[in-house]
């Protein structure tokens, strides 16, 4: 049962009560629904919204986005124009209003498709804790998520060139739905001997996992090969390798796996 709610006013303040066994909050759009149903383990919510690590900020190719940055203000930013498609697949836009980038790293799969482009965006987490400060891979965080105590301050990525920046999501409806697949991928090209060849490629998956997954089986069959569609389609089939499907009111963990190679083909070709 919550017995306090506490709103520090700076990131330190915030880990002192987050190592006194406060539960953290963003957006509140996950916690608060368990707070309302009696499962959130904790007598004290700890709100990140006045801790200051909020906002975005650019350098030249870079941007870095404090971690209760909300969906809808990445929506909004024509730097991050890229981005707009991919979240405005993401719930509703009063959800979008609340729910943060931060917070989007511990939203359990179908969900937290933000994070699933984080991690094709090979993001870095800076994350404040009481030994001091570090940062981590998305990937590390969204595999083990934080130490007790550690509070997740912001997300760093680099800006995709233009081209290179790849989503698809798979949805029962078109809008406000959780992933039956998602795709999120960064891929490079370049001319070669036989035109156009891929030279690099990071592909995150959403709703075929427990957490979004990279997708490095499809990544090795691109690599020096085009992005027609024979080649996709391998590298679809190939996915399969990567991913732990699992069955819930969206989709079994057959279909998710069956499409999963139409899904990746179109997030290229669409």
């Amino acid at each position: 049962m919550i017995t306090a709610v506490r709103t520090p006013d700076s990131v330190a303040a915030a880990v002192a009560h987050a190592s006194a066994g406060g539960r953290l909050m963003a957006g509140g759009t996950v916690v608060m629904a368990q707070v309302n149903q009696g499962s959130a383990a904790a007598s004290e919510l700890v709100s990140l919204r006045r801790a200051g690590c909020g906002g975005l900020s650019f350098g030249d190719t870079h941007v870095r986005a404090g971690a209760v940055t909300t969906l809808a203000e990445v929506e909004e930013c024509t730097d991050l124009a890229f981005l707009r498609d991919a979240v405005r697949t993401i719930a509703s836009p009063t959800i979008r209003n609340q729910a943060t980038i931060g917070g989007n790293l511990f939203v359990p799969q179908p969900y937290g498709d933000f994070a699933v482009c984080l991690l094709a965006l090979d993001a870095t987490v800076d994350i404040a804790g009481p030994t001091g400060d570090r940062q981590a891979h998305v990937h590390t965080v969204l595999d083990a998520g934080v130490a007790p105590g550690e509070v997740v301050t912001a997300v760093r990525f680099a800006i995709p060139a233009t081209g290179t920046w790849f989503y698809r999501k798979a949805m029962r409806r078109r809008l406000n739905s959780a992933a039956i697949v998602a795709v999120a991928a960064v891929v490079q090209t370049a001319d070669g001997p036989t035109g156009r060849t891929v030279t690099s490629a990071r592909i995150a998956l959403g709703g075929v996992a427990p957490r979004p997954v990279r997708a490095v089986s499809a990544e090795r069959v691109l690599i020096g090969r085009s992005l027609d569609a024979p080649t996709l389609d391998e590298a679809g089939r190939a996915a399969r390798a990567d991913i732990d499907p699992f069955d819930d009111s969206y989709a079994s963990a057959w279909y998710r796996t069956r499409v999963l190679p139409v899904h990746l083909r179109r997030a290229f070709l669409s």
